[in-house]
């Protein structure tokens, strides 16, 4: 079975990225969607450029948006990418191959990220399996904001693919600070939503956990100075979430995302 692709991208101010992503995917898409969330920058002048689809919609949450996203694809089958991503060849090869041979529901793949430079094969940051290949009549985005996981009906077939999904994440500790400024608000909100609480244990704790698991366990001490960075930037940010939260939870903060 000989399918058509749908690529979709949600972006806001995403001028510095947005052309490579594109770029990375022309090859296997049949159809290429921009969601933006009203962007002050010079993504939408890139995108017409590049001549895809470009649509403004308001942004609700990741979640809600990608959901979004999909309804607006030409196309029942989708692959679904980030602005600060792009494939590589490898990977390129195998969807094209997919295409020709669709014989399951959804497939998978590894994503390798990007840290000021470095590519990350440590800290539990790869493989970093997605799933962002797949008929989209078969499942929906969830998760919890801001962390995204397309989840197939029960009884899907689904496969791996060979190549990875490049991230490229940071240029910058600054850029790293302000994402996990932005994200620990975003997921502090939503586990408040959800009823989970926090303690002072849970603030003390977890941050410690984390670090000895992805530094230690996962191996980040072979990354060098950048497995240990992104280990401490990590623990940190599980502190964050969980003081932020905290706060949620006795009514001493509010958080607007």
């Amino acid at each position: 079975m000989i399918i058509k692709l749908s690529v979709v991208i949600i972006t806001f101010n995403e001028e510095k990225n947005i052309e490579r992503c594109i770029t990375s995917v022309k090859n296997i898409a049949d159809d290429i969607v921009v969601v933006d969330s009203f962007s002050k920058d010079n993504t939408r002048k890139i995108c017409n450029e590049l001549g895809v689809r470009f649509i403004e919609h308001a942004f609700e949450g990741h979640i809600q948006q990608k959901n979004f996203a999909i309804t607006q694809a030409k196309y029942e089958h989708v692959f679904s990418i980030d602005a600060d991503e792009a494939i590589d060849k490898t990977l390129e090869k195998e969807i094209l191959n997919a295409k020709q041979n669709w014989n399951c529901d959804g497939y998978s793949m590894n994503r390798l990220t990007n840290y000021c430079g470095h590519w990350v094969r440590h800290c539990g940051w790869y493989p970093d399996v997605k799933f962002r290949l797949w008929d989209s009549t078969k499942g929906k985005w969830a998760g919890i904001n801001p962390h995204d996981e397309f989840m197939m009906i029960k009884g899907s077939k689904t496969n791996h693919l060979k190549g990875d999904i490049l991230h490229y994440s940071y240029n910058s500790l600054e850029d790293h600070y302000k994402q996990i400024e932005y994200f620990t608000s975003i997921s502090a909100k939503a586990y408040h939503e959800k009823g989970i609480k926090s303690n002072i244990l849970k603030i003390c704790l977890n941050p410690i956990h984390k670090f000895v698991r992805d530094y230690i366990f996962k191996l980040g001490i072979l990354d060098g100075v950048t497995g240990f960075r992104i280990s401490r930037i990590s623990a940190y940010a599980t502190y964050l979430k969980y003081k932020k939260l905290h706060a949620l939870n006795k009514n001493t903060l509010n958080l607007e995302v």
